[in-house]
């Protein structure tokens, strides 16, 4: 009976290391990411072509785009996209996704980033940062999965929004009226730039 409550003991501390262990990788890959980010941001020797080029380059490792593909979709209309269409959206859907990243990071170059204690659920951690500035700050939620690759952001929320989730509310209105072909022709188009907050 001891040596039983004795393995058990030690499974649940091995159990918590590993989850601890896991919450550091994850929060220690987002930070070392971001702050090179922000490095190449406060850069004055490039121009800004060179700068959004540099900030992709470091930043597109930490996704796992194929995944927040499928998401964006869901089970309601992934399944019945066709491979070679499902590529093509892929590719279309993380250009977009990397130009909205690259337009929420840029807005803010000189402001203080906040990384927040990771929280750890099964196979799913979630991170939180700050984004603090003399006049705002704004709140942004990493939500990283455990792939085959090491751990991956599939999800982030800004300001409480998920962008996985808006995604997929636009895309049902088209798919829900039209085609995957129609949805392809949409997300071929240059997506409007944001209204700078007031």
């Amino acid at each position: 009976m001891k040596r039983l409550l004795y393995s058990v003991f030690i499974l649940l501390v091995m159990t918590q290391t590993v989850g601890a262990d896991d919450r550091d990788v994850a929060k220690e890959l987002l930070e070392n990411r971001v702050d090179a980010a922000i490095a190449v941001l406060q850069k004055n020797d490039i121009d800004h072509e060179e700068k959004n080029k540099q900030i992709i380059e470091i930043v597109t490792p930490l996704f796992d785009f194929q995944l927040m593909a499928k998401l964006s979709l869901g089970r309601k209309y992934w399944p019945g996209v066709v491979n070679e269409k499902r590529q093509r959206f892929t590719e279309l859907f993380t250009k977009r996704l990397k130009a909205s990243y690259l337009d929420k990071l840029t807005l803010y170059n000189d402001e203080k980033v906040v990384f927040k204690t990771p929280v750890q659920e099964k196979r799913k951690i979630k991170i939180q940062t700050e984004l603090i500035s003399k006049n705002n700050t704004i709140s942004m939620l990493y939500k990283f999965h455990k792939s085959k690759h090491g751990w991956l952001i599939y999800d982030m929320e800004i300001q409480g929004v998920s962008i996985i989730s808006t995604y997929r509310s636009q895309f049902d209105q088209v798919l829900s009226k039209g085609t995957i072909d129609d949805l392809l022709i949409k997300l071929e188009q240059p997506e409007q730039p944001e209204q700078p907050e007031k």
